[in-house]
C-alpha cells in the first residue's frame, strides 16, 4: 500500500511540476513580454490589441498558483519521513510565495480595468486612464520579486531534506538548494543592489524543476528505503 501511494505521489509532482513550469512561463514570461513596453500608451495599447492573450496569460497563471498550491502539498509529504517539522516549514514557505505573488498578479488582471471605458472612468482623460492601466502593470512587475524570498527558501528546506533522504539522488537535493539560492538572491538584489539584479539567478530553477520532474517520472524514489525511512518515523 505504501509503495503504491508513494509512486502516485512521485508522478503527481512531476505532472504538477510541468504544469507549473508550463504555466509561469507563459503567464509569468511571455505574456508580460508583449504587454509591457515602458510607454503607457503603447502598453495600454498592446493591452487593447490583445485582451484575449492578457486574458489567456491570466489564466496560465492560475494553473500555475493552482500547482504550486498542490506541490507544497505533494512535496511535504514526500519528505516529511526525513524531518516532518522543517518538510511542514517548506510548505508554509511555499503558500506563503504563492500568496504574495497572489497580490502582485491581481494589480497586474486589474490594469485593463482602467481601459474598459467605463462611465466611472470619464472622469479621467484617456492618457492618465492609459497610465493609471501601465501604473499597475509597472507595479506588478516591480513588486513580483518579492515572493522569490519565500518560494526560493521553500526549495532550500526540500534540497537539505532530500539530501538528507536517502531515498532520493543526493545531486538532486544540491540542485534544490542551488536553485532556491537563485530565488532568494533575486530577491535581495532586486531590493537592495537593482543593478546587480539579473534574471540569470534564476536560471537554475528551471533545471531543477526539469530534473525533478524527469527523475519522478523515470525513477521515482527508492521503495525500499522509503519504507524503512517512513517506519523510522513513524
Amino acid at each position: 500500500m505504501i509503495q503504491t501511494s508513494v509512486t502516485t505521489y512521485c508522478r503527481a509532482v512531476a505532472i504538477f511540476l510541468i504544469l507549473s513550469m508550463l504555466g509561469g512561463w507563459f503567464g509569468e514570461m511571455y505574456v508580460p513580454s508583449v504587454m509591457l513596453t515602458g510607454d503607457a500608451a503603447t502598453t495600454a495599447a498592446q493591452l487593447r490589441l490583445h485582451e484575449g492573450l492578457f486574458r489567456l496569460g491570466f489564466a496560465a497563471y492560475l494553473v500555475e498558483a493552482f500547482s504550486d498550491v498542490v506541490l507544497a502539498w505533494l512535496l511535504y509529504v514526500l519528505l516529511r519521513p526525513v524531518h516532518r517539522d522543517l518538510a511542514l516549514l517548506s510548505a508554509f514557505f511555499g503558500l506563503v510565495s504563492m500568496l504574495v505573488f497572489a497580490v502582485t498578479k491581481l494589480l497586474y488582471f486589474a490594469a485593463p480595468m482602467f481601459l474598459s471605458g467605463s462611465r466611472y472612468l470619464t472622469a479621467f482623460p484617456p492618457e492618465q486612464a492609459d497610465s493609471l492601466a501601465s501604473l499597475f502593470l509597472s507595479l506588478y512587475a516591480g513588486l513580483g520579486g518579492v515572493s522569490m524570498l519565500f518560494y526560493g527558501t521553500a526549495w532550500i528546506i526540500r534540497g537539505y531534506l532530500t539530501f538528507r533522504s536517502t531515498y532520493l539522488p543526493r545531486w538532486l537535493g544540491a540542485l534544490m538548494v542551488l536553485a532556491g539560492l537563485g530565488f532568494a538572491a533575486k530577491t535581495v538584489t532586486h531590493v537592495l543592489a537593482p543593478a546587480f539584479s539579473s534574471n540569470l539567478l534564476l536560471a537554475p530553477m528551471f533545471v531543477n524543476a526539469l530534473a525533478l520532474a524527469i527523475w519522478m517520472l523515470a525513477k521515482r524514489v527508492d521503495r525500499d528505503k522509503w519504507d524503512r525511512a517512513t517506519a523510522a518515523s513513524a
